[in-house]
């Protein structure tokens, strides 16, 4: 159930977004889900892929600073109060969320959230205890 995520560390600078992409799609590799974080002076680009080893194994070939990490992708449906609903059960369950970023399902009325917890495992007793779906590697690519 826990998802494996590229963060790729980059200079802020014209371009190196479109280096990435452009890399990712040459090699057949499709991004499902980003998020592009920055600063003055660099950029953190996480990204679920649909070949995270070839994905990882490209970039750092190319010198980018690329680290792996698990997160969760959590299915919620697309509709008013439903993130505070989830949101509530990660805040009496307890958990510490390091970061979100999310996308809608293009064949459903479904929502799909990228989810860092400091604690995987609790979070995905406390999800699933209230019976919210969450996405394996699999499933994610499928959509």
């Amino acid at each position: 159930m826990k998802i494996t995520q590229l963060s790729v560390f980059l200079e802020n600078r014209a371009g190196r977004l479109a280096d990435i992409a452009t890399t990712l799609g040459d090699i057949g590799v499709n991004i499902r889900a980003m998020s592009l974080a920055d600063t003055t002076d660099f950029g953190v680009l996480r990204l679920i892929v649909d070949d995270t080893a070839k994905a990882r194994q490209v970039l750092k070939d190319l010198g980018f600073a690329v680290r792996l990490t698990e997160v969760l992708a959590v299915e919620i449906p697309d509709r008013p109060g439903e993130l505070g609903r989830l949101l509530r059960i990660i805040e009496q369950a307890g958990l510490n969320l390091e970061y979100v970023y999310g996308f809608v399902e293009k064949n459903s009325d479904n929502a799909i959230l990228i989810i860092r917890f400091d604690d995987l495992d609790r979070a995905i007793a406390a999800i699933q205890a209230k019976g919210i779906r969450i996405l394996d590697d699999g499933q994610l690519s499928s959509l």
